[in-house]
């Protein structure tokens, strides 16, 4: 297992579906103090393996890695491919499963919304879903996941909505996972609620799961400053 007790371990990133580095604008100032943060771009392939691939690439040869939702999957990827290039990692509000036939069937329409010119109306239709029930007349924070989802873009969208339907089963790998691990998610996360999060807790041994309360999808969002505790208390780990 890497050593992760260097005085500066850089940081990367990962966003979720159709968002940008503005997901985590809360959270780079504080976990700047630890090593140099990048946000990775995760819309330029249609696989989840691809994705990885590529930030891969990009990325210094040891860092912390840390996901929310298909940053997750993709987190989950990373690990398969390079394991002993990550020395701490956060799975934020995501799943460790393939994607499930029902919900297959929920994204074909959002594709071909985007796929016929109509993928302005995508944030209205998605926003109750991301954010908890609390936040769903927010126009500030609906402004700002309207502005991340004009910054990826209907092509990258449908790429990105490709690459989560064919994700393969983490479950599996789960016990492999051997660096200090961050389990997180809102206790109103409709879109991977936390019994998600309970089963990587239980696979991934030591891990630690924080529950964040009043909070959606998008908790880096939605309680920025007690998802920033938890991550800079996991650098620190």
């Amino acid at each position: 297992m890497a050593d992760s007790t260097s005085t500066s371990l850089p940081i990367i990133l990962v966003p979720g579906l159709n968002c940008s580095a503005r997901l985590y604008a809360e959270q780079i100032p504080p976990l700047w103090q630890f090593g140099p943060v990048t946000v990775a771009d995760h819309r330029r392939d249609d696989s989840i393996a691809a994705v990885a691939q590529r930030i891969l690439a990009a990325a210094p040869p040891l860092f912390a890695l840390a996901g929310l939702s298909m940053g997750g999957y993709i987190a989950f990827e990373i690990m398969r491919q390079a394991p002993e290039r990550v020395a701490k990692l956060a799975l934020l509000d995501t799943g460790a499963g393939a994607d499930v036939p029902e919900r297959t069937a929920q994204r074909k329409p959002l594709i071909a919304m985007a796929q016929q010119g109509r993928f302005a109306e995508i944030t209205d239709d998605q926003f109750p879903l991301l954010v908890h029930r609390r936040r769903h007349g927010d126009t500030a924070l609906k402004a700002l996941v309207r502005a991340m989802n004009e910054e990826t873009g209907p092509d990258a969208y449908v790429r990105q909505h490709l690459a989560i339907i064919g994700r393969p089963d983490s479950r599996p790998g789960l016990a492999a996972i051997a660096c200090p691990t961050l389990i997180l998610v809102g206790d109103d996360d409709q879109l991977t609620p936390p019994a998600l999060a309970h089963e990587m807790a239980a696979g991934i041994r030591g891990s630690r799961l924080v529950v964040i309360p009043d909070s959606g999808h998008l908790s880096t969002l939605e309680q920025p400053q007690a998802v920033t505790a938890a991550l800079v208390a996991w650098m620190k780990s």
